[in-house]
């Protein structure tokens, strides 16, 4: 069992910063990708940013420039550096952990942490 535990939330102006923080405990020795998804009200659930275990990661396009995704390994804690924020951005921010339980890859995830961001 993994355990994902979402942190740094809040409500900013337009303009503002914010860094997410994701703790994950448990098995989480065979992670293949973790990361930052973001679901606004109506919408669906998309990809921010996530990152391999070799360290590579990725971005939404939009995003690129604007946030920045980290993770150090000896806290196994995951950030997302969220900079020149816009009310767009408003959304439930969720952690996301892949791990490889065999047979299968199992995604886990956090329970949220809301993010508004204020014009």
């Amino acid at each position: 069992q993994v355990q994902l535990v979402e942190s740094g939330g809040g409500l900013v102006q337009a303009g503002g910063s914010l860094r997410l923080s994701c703790t994950a405990s448990g098995n989480i020795g065979n992670f293949i990708t973790t990361g930052w998804h973001r679901q606004a009200l109506g919408k669906q659930r998309e990809l921010v940013a996530s990152i391999l275990g070799s360290g590579r990661t990725n971005y939404a396009d939009s995003l690129k420039g604007r946030f920045t995704i980290s993770r150090d390994n000896v806290k196994n804690t995951l950030y997302l550096q969220m900079d020149r924020l816009e009310p767009e951005d408003t959304a439930v921010y969720y952690c996301q952990m892949r791990i490889f339980e065999r047979p299968a890859f199992r995604d886990y995830w956090g329970q949220g942490t809301q993010v508004t961001v204020s014009s």
